[in-house]
Order: C-alpha cells, then sequence, then structure tokens
C-alpha cells in the first residue's frame, strides 16, 4: 500500500503543477520557488510531517519535500547553534542531495549527447 501512496500522491502533485504551468502565466522557476517555500511553511506549521508519513517517497522527493528539508535542518542547526543556524542549517540538511543531483548530472551528460532545444 506504500507504493500505491506514493504514486498517487506523487502523481498528484505533479499534475497540480501541470495544471498551474498551464493555466497561469507563472514561469517554471517561479513555480519551483513556490513548490519549495510551499514544503517549508507546511513543515513549518507542523503539516508535511504526517503528509510525508503517509505518501512516503510520493511527498518527500518533489520539490515540496526539498522545502520541508531545508525547513527541519534550519530548525535543527537554530536548536544548536542559535542565530548561525538559520544560515548554514539549510545547506547541512540538503548536501547530500544537491551533490548527487550534480555528480549524476554531470555522468549524464558525459554519457548521453546533449543538444540545444531548436
Amino acid at each position: 500500500m506504500d507504493y500505491i501512496n506514493a504514486f498517487w500522491v506523487g502523481g498528484l502533485i505533479c499534475a497540480l503543477v501541470q495544471i498551474l504551468m498551464e493555466k497561469t502565466k507563472l514561469m517554471p522557476g517561479r513555480i519551483m520557488v513556490l513548490l519549495v517555500c510551499s514544503g517549508a511553511v507546511l513543515g513549518a506549521i507542523g503539516l508535511y510531517e504526517p503528509f510525508q508519513e503517509y505518501a512516503g517517497a510520493g511527498a518527500s522527493v518533489p520539490l515540496l519535500g526539498f522545502g520541508n528539508t531545508l525547513w527541519k535542518g534550519i530548525r535543527e542547526a537554530v536548536d544548536t547553534d542559535g542565530f548561525l543556524g538559520i544560515f548554514k542549517g539549510g545547506f547541512t540538511a540538503s548536501a547530500a542531495g544537491i551533490c548527487a543531483a550534480l555528480v549524476f548530472g554531470y555522468l549524464a551528460s558525459l554519457i548521453f549527447d546533449s543538444k540545444m532545444k531548436k
């Protein structure tokens, strides 16, 4: 059942974002920022954790999950380091994911022949 919940929740998030892209004049970059900020806000008010427990990877993999990860890192760093944690907590919490995206993106660029869209 975990796989089914992850599939339909992740699909619903993607479908809602696709509708947002097609029905509004928002650029994709702004939509991505909106998703990250929404995940952080939902984490801050305590709604994202139960949602993530229910949906699993369907909630943690999209950009909403990245925003929540940033929020959790900042919250933990502020608890341990005080005010300085605001600036370093997000980097500490998301470093592994960002590093993996860069490494695998670079490896994909070596394997595949990328071309500009015409």
